[in-house]
């Protein structure tokens, strides 16, 4: 695998998906046809917003945090393991 270092207020998010269960228990896992997912745990974060006064902001979430984005906002990342980057403001809510 390789490293990702998210630039400015980018983030790179792992995405979690859920898996449907039938009304029998069976577990029906998502498939290549459905929607993208919504919902993502943190990876790596940037070094946040570059303001006009030459300082960061500060990004509002942290490596590890489980949140929850706008539907078609992030973009795949190639590579083996399945990562999205996304900006800050597409970030709706971090769930606890």
């Amino acid at each position: 695998m390789a490293n990702y270092k998210p630039l400015n207020d980018h983030i790179l998010v792992k995405p979690i998906r859920n898996n449907e269960v039938s009304k029998s228990g069976i577990i029906l896992p998502e498939t290549v046809d459905k929607e993208k997912p919504e919902k993502g745990e943190v990876v790596a974060v940037g070094s946040g917003k570059l303001l006009e006064n030459g300082q960061r902001a500060p990004i509002s979430v942290k490596i590890g945090d489980k949140v929850i984005f706008k539907k078609y906002a992030p973009d795949e990342v190639p590579g083996e393991e399945e990562l999205m980057i996304i900006k800050e403001e597409d970030i709706l809510a971090i769930i606890e």
